[in-house]
């Protein structure tokens, strides 16, 4: 933290335009100029990088054979396309790639995926032992119709060996190729609950489920079959077993990760896009806030807020402008959104109520920032639509919107920690 704070004060004692601590800013004007125009210095640069580089987000480390399902996981636990997850595994090995979820800017977990275990002239020694320094939790992905696992079984109890108490998964995919003829359709209800195998499911899945299940006993693996596949595959639902996957992961990591990525009741296109930008900014802006050096947080706040605006603005394909900057602020307030009147709107915050402590303020501000990021949204999709709104309207979607994100960020901000 004291490398983090030198870069504060540095900058603190370069930006002399920024406010006196405990006061906002000076007036209306001087935030949106500030959101329209994010710019920073080379230090405010590094402080922020600094902030996320603090935060260590969870690594997932996916482990299996060539075209056993890896990238499908990516896809449909973080709601990317599948063009997105090709595009966005970067290399940082020569065999060893990264997925950052949303990206790597404002990423809110990372997907670590190697080569198949099985490619001919492959030696994964080297992946596996850099592999074993990133990661926090492993994925291991297996077709449930393969029974050739040597390969696999060895690297397994290598890794085991080495890290006794990590949470291992073991993902059991491509159900449908145990489905006798030409069967599209999944059993119903799910019937993998608690590691058990249902009568519905097909005898030659069973017998292959099981055989996996005795080749890799004694891992102290969690088994989760899952399928998913593209809607023209014609399997009903395409995410079958997500739900179990997603239980797996928050047994083994319990940040509230879904209820940040779980966006599936949301509609509208461009809200869906913007949600992970709107949550990772949040969670970095109430960090910066966190820290003990007011002045410069609060610079710094505004800068991740200006970061998230045109995300946003991006996403909905619209100009960010002084009018729609204005018209937000006007309707929020000031005060509100540079930390000034914060014990009234935390009341609204349900198991909060009249307590404020310090430690709060980072919580406060991502909270803020969340709001401020639906609440944009909101405007924006209105605009698209030829509408106006109301300075109510815009203050009754903030305060909503911050009950939710005081609720759905309070674990992330408090508890977004690589375990041990």
């Amino acid at each position: 933290m004291s490398k983090l704070s030198d870069l504060f004060s540095k900058w603190k004692s370069r930006n002399k335009r920024n406010p006196k601590p405990n006061e906002p800013f000076a007036d209306r004007r001087d935030y949106t100029a500030k959101i329209l125009n994010p710019g920073v210095d080379a230090e405010a640069e590094q402080a922020i990088k600094a902030i996320h580089a603090s935060l260590p987000m969870p690594v997932f480390w996916l482990l299996g054979k060539t075209q056993s399902g890896k990238s499908a996981i990516v896809r449909t636990l973080t709601h990317s396309t599948a063009a997105e997850v090709g595009n966005g595994f970067k290399p940082c090995t020569k065999t060893a790639m990264f997925f950052d979820y949303p990206d790597s800017e404002s990423a809110l977990l990372r997907f670590l995926d190697t080569r198949g275990l099985s490619e001919a002239g492959y030696d994964p020694g080297e992946d596996m032992a850099w592999c074993e320094r990133q990661a926090h939790l492993l994925i291991v992905v297996v077709k449930a119709m393969d029974h050739q696992l040597e390969t696999l079984v060895s690297a397994l109890r290598r890794i085991r060996k080495a890290h006794p108490d990590w949470p291992l998964i073991v993902a059991q995919t491509s159900l449908h190729e145990g489905y006798p003829g030409q069967a599209t359709n999944h059993p119903q209800p799910y019937p993998f609950l608690n590691e058990e195998i249902g009568s519905a499911v097909p005898a030659d899945l069973r017998f292959s489920l099981l055989k996996q299940r005795q080749v890799l006993a004694g891992l102290n693996a969690r088994f989760v079959p899952i399928d998913f596949t593209f809607p023209e595959d014609g399997y009903e639902p395409a995410d079958y077993g997500i739900d179990a996957l997603w239980t797996a992961i928050e047994a083994a990591l319990p940040i509230g990760l879904r209820a940040m990525l779980d966006i599936g009741r949301i509609n509208d296109v461009y809200l869906k896009a913007a949600h992970s930008h709107i949550v990772s900014y949040a969670i970095l802006a109430g960090c910066a806030a966190a820290i003990p050096l007011p002045v410069a947080s609060l610079g710094t706040v505004v800068i991740l807020q200006g970061k998230m605006f045109h995300s946003i603005a991006s996403v909905y394909g619209l100009p960010l402008t002084k009018q729609s900057i204005s018209e937000i602020v006007s309707a929020i307030g000031l005060g509100v959104l540079s930390g000034m009147g914060g014990r009234e709107l935390l009341k609204l915050v349900p198991y909060y109520g009249q307590t404020v402590a310090a430690g709060m303020a980072g919580l406060y501000t991502a909270a803020v920032s969340y709001a401020l990021g639906k609440t944009l949204c909101f405007y924006f999709s209105h605009t698209k639509q030829g509408e106006a709104l109301s300075p109510e309207a815009l203050n009754a979607m903030f305060k909503q919107e911050f009950m939710r994100g005081g609720e759905l960020l309070r674990d992330a901000v408090k508890g977004r920690q690589a375990p041990e």
